[in-house]
Formats: structure tokens, C-alpha cells, sequence
């Protein structure tokens, strides 16, 4: 079945959810000089056409917490049930099938060390027909998370922008220590971010005042981010490639800072490992990707080798960067 098209008020409703996942519509419309009515009716076109959501995503690092990327090799027969069990487990943000049905790719976000090491050191040992595992720790982040792939598109005008935009993250001093109200937010928000103060309310037992005061500290500390999760077909993007490179360590920052740039990349990260780079990708086909391979890639100083893998099913996909 063919995509129904995107019109440019599409794109910039879009962007602008990428911006602020939570802006009223109202606000959205005065930006956008269009009607409230304009901006819901295009929204609950786009949730039907696109399968959008608006998810509360959580920060781990700001809470003192590591991402792992995980490669399980394992016979074609198990991919897709290891794939789906993973999908089921809370610490787990992104589940993929690779290679050919031969492997899979997961994010992980364990919340304590007993977590990581029960899953890592027993419990994937213990699976049958898992031929390896290769664990990643992420180290930096240099694309994703609260720059979703849809800042990229170029919709908005500077103005628009700068007008949809919501205020600057405070810089981290340390680990920053949830309490249970402020998990209870983050679980109602994962769930839907654009959950109103009321259902906030309801939902976690707090008055309007204190959700509202939660919520602005959760989100002024970088702990919450709202991103955009959409099908990408309807962008023409049928190919999602993951990149594994090897940099020289000298290289790794620059390196780093082009991949972010690059409009098919949706998400970047310097990692632990014989290869220190991942790279997830977007393209409409494999030509493009071929030529983004060979002439984008090829052409980045300090890339000693590299190892592309397409992905052929997302099984679970809270975010880009391996968050909530």
C-alpha cells in the first residue's frame, strides 16, 4: 500500500514535537500560524498514518547509569523468539534483529550492576542456541536522544525554531538521585509524554502543583527528554543500516562530530570494544547506502575499518539512543 504523502504543515508539526514533545497545540499553532484545531486534526492524522507517539524518555547517564549495546549471535531459529523475550524486559530500550536473522542487536540500560551482571553473566549463558555475545559499553554520545533523527529534516524556519524551541538543559554537577513520585512521572511519561497534568495527577497521587514542579526539575536536569518515534517508511527510508567502525583514538571526536552531522544518521555513540564507533543510518535504498558507505564514510580521516549490518526488523524502538 502506497504512503499517503506529508505535506510541509506535516513536516513542521513534526519537527516542532521534536523540539518539545510536550507544547501545547496552541502554542504550536501561534508558531505556526495556523489554527489549534489545524494542529490537533494534523496530529491525529499523523498518529494514524505514521504510528507516531510522543514517549517520556529518560536519560540514563544523568542518573549515573551505563548503556550497553549488546550483539547475540545465535541460530536463525532462535533470533526472533531471543529477540521478542528481550522486548519484554523493562531495562531494555531498543531490540533488533540483524544479519541476516542471525543476530541480534540490543540496548540495555541495566539499573544496578547486579541487573547488568545477572543478565550478561547468567541468564544469557544460560539461553539455548546462543552462539555469542558481545557487550558494548557506550562511552559518549555523539547523535540521538533528545536530538531525534526529525531535528534534521529542516521544516522549521530559524524563527520557529528558536520560538518551539524549550529552554537549555542545566549542566550536569554529578549523578542526580530519583524519588518514587519522580518514577512514578517518568513511567505515566514513558508511556505517552504528552500525558496531561491531570491524568499526571491522577495517575501518581501528587497535586497539580507538585507534578508541574516535578515535572520542570526532571525536565530542566536533562533526566527527561521527550522524542518522536514514527514509522520511517513514510520518509522513504526503507533501509536502516547499523555501523560498527574502528577509529583511531585520536580521530574519535572529529569522527564523531561528522557522523552527528550527517542527515542519515539517527543516532551516534563512541563505545567500548575492537570497534569504538556505532552508527545507525537511514536510506531509501541500497544504492544509498552503498554511495553514503563508499563516498561519506570512505572519505572521514582515522576510519581504519568498518563493518555494516542491515537491520530487518525492530522488534522494540523507545528511541534512538539507547534510552528509556
Amino acid at each position: 500500500m502506497q504512503s499517503q504523502p506529508l505535506d510541509p504543515l506535516d513536516l513542521k508539526l513534526l519537527e516542532a514535537l521534536q523540539l518539545d514533545g510536550r507544547a501545547p497545540f496552541n502554542r504550536i499553532a501561534d508558531v505556526l500560524g495556523v489554527s489549534d484545531q489545524t494542529v490537533a486534526r494534523r496530529f491525529r492524522r499523523l498518529r494514524g498514518i505514521l504510528h507516531l507517539r510522543v514517549l517520556g524518555m529518560t536519560d540514563e547517564s544523568r542518573l549515573g547509569r551505563t548503556t550497553w549495546l549488546l550483539r547475540l549471535s545465535c541460530t536463525p531459529d532462535t533470533a526472533e523468539q531471543l529477540a521478542n523475550a528481550l522486548a519484554l524486559r523493562p531495562d531494555t530500550s531498543y531490540v533488533g534483529v540483524i544479519s541476516g536473522g542471525t543476530e541480534v542487536m540490543c540496548a540495555m540500560k541495566p539499573a544496578t550492576r547486579q541487573a547488568r551482571d545477572e543478565l550478561l553473566l547468567d541468564r544469557l549463558q544460560r539461553t539455548p542456541r546462543l552462539i555469542s555475545v558481545s557487550a558494548h559499553c557506550l562511552l559518549h554520545r555523539f547523535y540521538g536522544g533528545p536530538l531525534g533523527w526529525l531535528s534534521k529534516i529542516n521544516a522549521l524556519s530559524p524563527g520557529e525554531r528558536a520560538a518551539l524551541s524549550p529552554p537549555p538543559v542545566e549542566p550536569g554537577t554529578g549523578p542526580v538521585v530519583l524519588e518514587a513520585a519522580d518514577e512514578a512521572l517518568l513511567a505515566a511519561l514513558a508511556r505517552d509524554g504528552r500525558t496531561s497534568l491531570t491524568e499526571l495527577q491522577a495517575s501518581t497521587g501528587l497535586s497539580e502543583s507538585a507534578v508541574r514542579r516535578r515535572l520542570d526539575r526532571l525536565r530542566s536536569t536533562g533526566i527527561l527528554y521527550l522524542n518522536v518515534q514514527f514509522d520511517n517508511e513514510h520518509f522513504g527510508n526503507d533501509v536502516i543500516a547499523m555501523h560498527w567502525l574502528t577509529v583511531a583514538p585520536a580521530a574519535l571526536a572529529e569522527v564523531g562530530r561528522a557522523l552527528a552531522s550527517h542527515p542519515e544518521v539517527r543516532f551516534a555513540a563512541a563505545t567500548t570494544g575492537r570497534a569504538n564507533v556505532v552508527a545507525a543510518t537511514l536510506h531509501p535504498g541500497t544504492g544509498d547506502l552503498y554511495t553514503y558507505v563508499s563516498d561519506t564514510i570512505g572519505a572521514l580521516e582515522g576510519v581504519n575499518s568498518m563493518e555494516t549490518v542491515l537491520t530487518l526488523r525492530e522488534v522494540k524502538q523507545l528511541a534512538y539512543e539507547p534510552g528509556r
